[in-house]
């Protein structure tokens, strides 16, 4: 992908198995924070933390492209995807790293993902390929290892242009709104006959109908 050396990029990672508005809002309230317009949704290929089954590699990437149409302001990148193996964050940003030579790496993630860091491929590595934005909601708990927490807490930032005037290194805290939705609920509801409308975007339900998704009735495109 082209990028401008020395713009800054944000990544947020996932499976996105299905993406939802709460990866959405949380998306737009990160990239409006940061100041960021090289911000990029990056699919996991093989998730090495998730222990249950995901979708095809190809549906996932099919609903994100449809709820990402084109000028929407947010991009895919498909390199993990195209990755054999598991994807592995620190092995991302190195790919990444190596394309864009000192620019400004922005590594979004979740309170939950945040509190087991320490248990990440190469985990303390992230810190020097990259910044690491954690999205905070109302209600979540911060539970980080004793390791993690003392590095956290060295390298706090107190504003979001600071990270934009070096490579990585710095934690920033950033408050989203609270969405009680989860690509797991969706599941079940599916899978149970009930409907997740108005969860998700409507372009990406009727995929899922469309191929069956989740345990949906196939239904024909309209």
């Amino acid at each position: 992908m082209n990028n401008a050396r020395g713009a800054a990029i944000a990544v947020f990672g996932g499976t996105f198995d299905p993406i939802h508005y709460g990866h959405l809002r949380a998306a737009l309230e990160a990239k409006e924070a940061l100041g960021v317009d090289d911000f990029r949704f990056m699919p996991a290929g093989v998730p090495p933390h998730r222990k249950d089954a995901v979708s095809a590699a190809e549906h996932r990437l099919a609903m994100l492209r449809r709820a990402l149409p084109e000028g929407c302001g947010f991009r895919i990148d498909e390199r993990e995807m195209c990755r054999e193996g598991p994807s592995y964050m620190a092995d991302t940003l190195t790919s990444l790293r190596d394309e864009v030579g000192s620019a400004p790496l922005l590594l979004l993630i979740g309170q939950d993902a945040a509190n087991g860091l320490n248990q990440w491929h190469r985990w303390r590595d992230l810190f020097s390929l990259a910044h690491i934005v954690i999205l905070s909601r109302a209600g979540d708990v911060q539970r980080h290892s004793r390791p993690l927490s003392s590095l956290i807490r060295s390298q706090i930032a107190a504003h979001p242009q600071s990270l934009l005037e070096v490579p990585g290194g710095r934690v920033l805290r950033i408050q989203v709104t609270s969405l009680a939705i989860s690509s797991s609920r969706i599941r079940r509801l599916i899978g149970d006959g009930r409907s997740p409308r108005f969860l998700l975007p409507p372009a990406v339900l009727e995929y899922i109908e469309e191929h069956g998704l989740y345990g949906a009735p196939r239904q024909k495109p309209k």
